[in-house]
C-alpha cells in the first residue's frame, strides 16, 4: 500500500481512521518543531501504529507532509466553500482567499516550513501526490475567482501561474524575504492573468 491508494477510494473504514491517525500525528510534530521534528519512528509511536504499517502508508517523511499539506489545502478549499471572498473582480477575491490562507498559515509557521520543504524536496515518485496539491490549488483559486464558464487555455496557464506564485511567495514569506504586504501584492499580480486579455 502507498500513499496513492488514498486518492481511489481503496481504503477500508479502518484504514482510512488509522491513515487520519498517522496525518494528526504528523501535523501535529510538524507545528510543534517543523520539518525536523517528524521522526517516523514518533509519528508511529504518536500514531499508534507500527512503524512497518506507517511505511506502508507513507513510504517516507517527504510523502508523509506532502499528504499533511493536501489536507490543508482540502480545509482551505472547504474554507472558502462555505465563506467565499468577497471582493469585486475575479483578481481581488483571488487574492483575498490566497492571503487569507497566509494569515492561517501565520499561527503555524512551522507546520508551513515543514510542508514547504517536503514540496520542496519532492522527486518524481511523488508526482501524483504533488500533482493532487497542484490541482488543489487551481481549485481553491478557481473556487475563489466565481470565473463565468469553465475556464479558457489561457486561464488554466494562469491557474498555474498563480499556483507556482502562490507557493513561491510562501517559501519567501518562511525564509523572512518577503513580507506579508508583498506576498499580497504578489498574488494580486498573478491574480490578475485570470482575467488579462
Amino acid at each position: 500500500m502507498t500513499s496513492t491508494t488514498v486518492a481511489d477510494g481503496s481504503l477500508t473504514p479502518r484504514q482510512a481512521e488509522r491513515r487520519r491517525r498517522i496525518l494528526r500525528a504528523s501535523t501535529a510534530l510538524a507545528a510543534r518543531g517543523g520539518y525536523e521534528a517528524v521522526q517516523m519512528r514518533e509519528v508511529a509511536e504518536d500514531a499508534e501504529v507500527a512503524l512497518g504499517t506507517l511505511y506502508r502508508y507513507f513510504p517516507s517523511k517527504v510523502h508523509l507532509l506532502v499528504a499533511v499539506m493536501r489536507e490543508q489545502l482540502l480545509h482551505l478549499h472547504e474554507q472558502v466553500r462555505r465563506h467565499p471572498p468577497t471582493g469585486e473582480d475575479p483578481a481581488t477575491r483571488v487574492a483575498e482567499a490566497l492571503t487569507a490562507a497566509f494569515h492561517a498559515l501565520q499561527r503555524e509557521p512551522r507546520l508551513a516550513e515543514a510542508m514547504v520543504r517536503a514540496l520542496s524536496f519532492a522527486d518524481r515518485s511523488l508526482s501524483s501526490e504533488v500533482d493532487e496539491v497542484s490541482g488543489l490549488t487551481s481549485a481553491i483559486v478557481l473556487e475563489a475567482a466565481r470565473l463565468p464558464g469553465a475556464p479558457s487555455a489561457d486561464q488554466q496557464a494562469a491557474l498555474r501561474v498563480i499556483g507556482h506564485t502562490w507557493h513561491a511567495t510562501l517559501l519567501a514569506w518562511l525564509c523572512g524575504r518577503a513580507s506579508l504586504q508583498e506576498v499580497r501584492a504578489d498574488l494580486h499580480t498573478a491574480a490578475r492573468l485570470l482575467t488579462a486579455g
